[in-house]
């Protein structure tokens, strides 16, 4: 054995959109990149704002010299800065000293996670759930326990209810989810609040809330994400500038602990701590200069919602079933079958890549990342439609 055991066992059950990935690029040499439509993988098309290529153009041109450490948790100057945008965006004043600055909302999540658990703590997540959530918790002594949702895969709080155990250390929701595009309502989040005070009560330690919002600004018609800040007390957040300004290569994100936290010091000291023993040591210099002027900043939302709209007018034509994703730039729609690794296949005879759910805890269902150009989604269409008519 050349590796550790526990690594070669994640190796056979790693992330499926890699392997679709990787699988595209073989198609892809085989039939000519025209002629394969991927849609396996969550990686923003749409060019950064122009503000982000000034930005980053005048930061390096006035940074000359300034490379040093800095302290584990950032640049005080970009703490407050996203500090101020958090207290309008949360409904809560928060300060530099509830913000750490991190390489990515994974990075915060595994900060975060870092700094709650002891072995054998229970990380709960409703699924369909991101692929990585387990291999996070793991990585920290953690066991990631699912719990289903409602089938317009809304929260579930009977379910969260019973699910919940002496054990369980964290829940972990993801707003506005991937794979399925969901946005956890006001009134259930503020239930949630309500049940993980009393479970809190019940068994006299904090069960944290954490909420992973990479997707926060991706919505559409209308929607917006509630804040979990003002439901919950032991809250924090994991967030990153990965999708909103299309700069994932870039990583950089932060985790913020709500200000009304029981043990608010003990958590960012610990926060601060594990930046560091777990090798980030602090989020990139550069990008944190950089998006500190760029609080609030998007692409333009309104392209992805025309994706959307656009696949999702093609998909119900040819008869499948899916909820309208109200944000994010993934639809989930029904297999077909109830085998979605079956009808994942099938869609690879036609040359179109997707994601079975079952790599999401989501069994009978398939994600479609749409964040490609419109002549990705256009040109698919007839593939999808042929798939569903040949298996159907």
């Amino acid at each position: 054995m050349t590796i550790a055991t526990k690594i070669e066992t994640f190796l056979h059950r790693s992330s499926w959109i890699r392997k679709m990935f990787e699988e595209g690029a073989r198609l892809k040499a085989a039939h000519g990149a025209d002629k394969v439509f991927d849609f396996s993988l969550g990686n923003p098309n749409i060019t950064a704002p122009e503000c982000f290529d000034k930005a980053l153009a005048e930061t390096a041109c006035s940074c000359s010299g300034e490379h040093g450490y800095m302290p584990n948790t950032g640049y005080a100057h970009v703490r407050q800065s996203v500090a101020k945008y958090l207290s309008e965006e949360q409904g809560v004043t928060v300060t530099q000293d509830e913000v750490i600055m991190t390489c990515g909302a994974s990075g915060a999540l595994n900060v975060a996670l870092k700094t709650l658990l002891d072995p054998g703590d229970e990380v709960l997540t409703p699924v369909p759930c991101f692929v990585e959530y387990g291999f996070y918790a793991d990585n920290h002594g953690g066991v990631l326990k699912t719990v289903a949702t409602h089938p317009d895969f809304s929260l579930d709080l009977e379910a969260m209810a019973t699910a919940i155990t002496p054990q369980t250390k964290v829940v972990l929701i993801n707003s506005p989810n991937n794979p399925t595009g969901q946005i956890y309502s006001q009134e259930s989040l503020e239930r949630l609040g309500e049940l993980l005070a009393a479970k809190s009560a019940r068994y006299e330690r904090p069960i944290y809330l954490i909420s992973d919002e990479p997707y926060r600004k991706i919505v559409f018609d209308d929607h917006s994400v509630p804040s979990i800040f003002t439901v919950y007390a032991d809250s924090l957040l994991a967030t990153s500038y990965s999708k909103d300004i299309s700069i994932p290569g870039e990583r950089i994100g932060y985790a913020a602990l709500n200000p009304a936290a029981n043990y608010r010091d003990a958590v960012m000291n610990g926060m601060a701590l594990a930046n560091r023993i777990l090798g980030f040591v602090n989020a990139p210099a550069l990008m944190q200069k950089i998006v500190a002027c760029l609080q609030g900043t998007s692409v333009d939302i309104g392209l992805y919602q025309r994706k959307r709209d656009l696949l999702c007018e093609g998909l119900a034509a040819a008869g499948y079933e899916f909820i309208t994703p109200p944000g994010t730039f993934y639809l989930f729609p029904k297999s077909p079958i109830p085998d979605d690794v079956a009808f994942v296949q099938a869609l690879q005879e036609e040359l179109i890549l997707v994601v079975p759910g079952s790599g999401f805890n989501g069994p009978g269902y398939f994600r479609i990342a749409f964040c490609v150009d419109d002549a990705t989604i256009v040109n698919a269409l007839p593939g999808f439609k042929r798939a569903i008519e040949r298996l159907r």
